[in-house]
C-alpha cells in the first residue's frame, strides 16, 4: 500500500470513518495499481498480501477481492487464485492490465467459475482507441458477460459507463453494475433501475480515491424508494458475496 493515506497506517481511521456513516462492512483492496497497469506476479502477490492484511485485521469488517493480472498467464492466475482463497477471498477483481475481450480473460474466468466468485471488471465510456489495448469499454465487459454466463461479473462504475453502460449490460442478467464513478450525475440512478432492475445494482464508494458522503449521496439522494435504497446500498452485496 502506498504511504499517501491509503497504506495500513490509515486502515483503522478509514474504517472507522465508514462507521461514521453507518457502512458496517466493506470489499476492500491493495493498491491495485502501485506497480503500473501490469505488475508482475511477485507484485501481484505483494498487492493481495496487503488486501489479506485488512481481511485479518479486521475481521467481520471487511471482505477482500483476489487481484490478477491476466497478462501473466493460466498457471499464475490459478497459482493466485488457490492462494487468496486461504484468506477468504470473495471475488476476483480486474484493473487495466488487459481488455476484457482477450483470450488471457479465459483462465481467469474459468478460476472464477471454478470457485463460485465474483469478478469485478473496471470499465469506463472511453473514446480514446489507442488505449483498447488494455481498457475496457461497456461493451467490452458486456461481450465477456455474454461468453461467460455462469459468472456474476460487476462492471465498475455507472457514473463513468453511463447510459452506454447500462445499454450494454441489460441483455446480461449476470452483468451487475456498481455506482462509483465521476462525480454523481442526476437520474442515472433511477435509469439504471428502470432498465436493468435494482437487483443488478450495487454502491461502490471507490474510497479512498473518493468521498463516502458523495458516494452515500448517489443513492441516497436519488428519487428511488426506501426499499430500492437499500437493496442498492446493502442487500444486493450481502447476496452476491453471500456475506452474514
Amino acid at each position: 500500500m502506498k504511504e499517501d493515506g491509503r497504506g495500513r497506517a490509515e486502515a483503522a481511521e478509514l474504517i472507522a470513518e465508514a462507521a461514521r456513516f453507518g457502512i458496517e462492512h466493506l470489499v476492500a483492496l491493495g493498491d491495485v495499481l502501485v506497480y503500473g497497469r501490469r505488475p508482475a506476479a511477485e507484485q501481484v502477490r505483494e498487492i493481495n498480501d496487503d488486501t489479506a492484511w485488512l481481511v485479518q485485521t479486521f475481521p467481520g469488517k471487511v471482505s477482500g477481492f483476489c487481484y490478477l493480472n491476466p497478462v501473466l498467464g493460466e498457471r499464475e492466475v490459478w497459482r493466485e487464485v488457490e492462494r487468496c482463497l486461504g484468506w477468504g477471498a470473495r471475488g476476483i477483481k480486474l484493473e487495466i492490465a488487459n481488455n476484457a475481450r482477450d483470450r488471457c480473460m479465459q483462465p481467469v474466468m474459468a478460476a472464477a467459475q471454478a470457485h463460485g466468485l465474483v469478478v469485478l471488471q473496471h470499465a469506463w465510456s472511453m473514446t480514446q482507441i489507442r488505449q483498447r489495448s488494455y481498457h475496457t469499454d461497456p461493451e467490452d465487459a458486456a461481450l465477456l458477460a455474454g461468453r461467460h454466463p455462469e459468472v456474476r461479473i460487476v462492471m465498475a462504475h455507472l457514473t463513468g459507463c453511463g447510459i452506454r453502460g447500462i445499454l450494454a449490460a441489460k441483455p446480461h442478467p449476470n452483468l451487475f453494475v456498481d455506482t462509483s464513478g465521476a462525480a454523481p450525475e442526476a437520474g442515472i440512478l433511477e435509469r439504471a433501475v428502470d432498465e436493468l432492475g435494482p437487483e443488478r445494482i450495487l454502491y461502490g464508494s471507490d474510497v479512498p480515491v473518493r468521498d463516502f458522503r458523495v458516494a452515500i449521496a448517489r443513492v441516497t439522494g436519488s428519487s428511488l424508494d426506501a426499499e430500492t435504497r437499500r437493496r442498492i446500498l446493502f442487500e444486493n452485496a450481502r447476496r452476491l458475496l453471500k456475506l452474514p
